[in-house]
């Protein structure tokens, strides 16, 4: 059974504020919410508490580092038996940013990142000779459009408490 955790619209609020800056003072959404400080600082450790805030992290420019090809690469597996290898060996591999298990054609999708269509070349033969891949396909990523982690947008309301 799974447990899903009761937001109310001030705590949607928070958690927008902090979708958009995760190092958004807690003063700063007390004076966008119009609520107190402390108000706000007890809910935001609810919600750190209840694992609906999970974590905060920074956002890189991957390519001012050097790591100018992105891709997905979808994982076509011999059979389910080696959903767990591929899942380890994924996380193992610090070019794959993200794992996901779908439907369809492939088992997994994979989001990397790599230096150059080299290091990509590289990183395919490195997965194709991960137990239970049959093989791969792959489709480079040209641009990025739209990268948020915001919640869905309900209208902003101020909150007195």
């Amino acid at each position: 059974m799974r447990f899903y955790v009761k937001i109310d619209n001030v705590d949607l609020l928070i958690l927008n504020e902090l979708a958009k800056n995760g190092r958004e003072s807690a003063s700063n959404i007390a004076e966008l919410i119009k609520m107190s400080i402390p108000a706000v600082t007890e809910r935001i450790k609810k919600l750190q508490d209840s694992g609906v805030i999970k974590g905060y992290n920074v956002e890189l420019d991957k390519q001012k580092l050097g790591m100018d090809v992105s891709a997905f690469i979808t994982i076509i597996s011999e059979s389910s038996a080696y959903f767990e290898d591929v899942v380890k060996q994924a996380d193992n591999n610090l070019n794959v940013i993200k794992c996901y298990t779908t439907t369809g054609t492939g088992s997994h999708i994979l989001h990397v990142e790599v230096e150059n269509t080299v290091a990509l070349e590289k990183i395919l033969r490195d997965i194709q000779s991960w137990p239970g891949v049959k093989r791969t396909e792959t489709q480079l990523i040209l641009s990025s459009y739209k990268n948020t982690n915001s919640l869905i947008q309900k209208e902003k309301q101020n909150v007195s408490n």
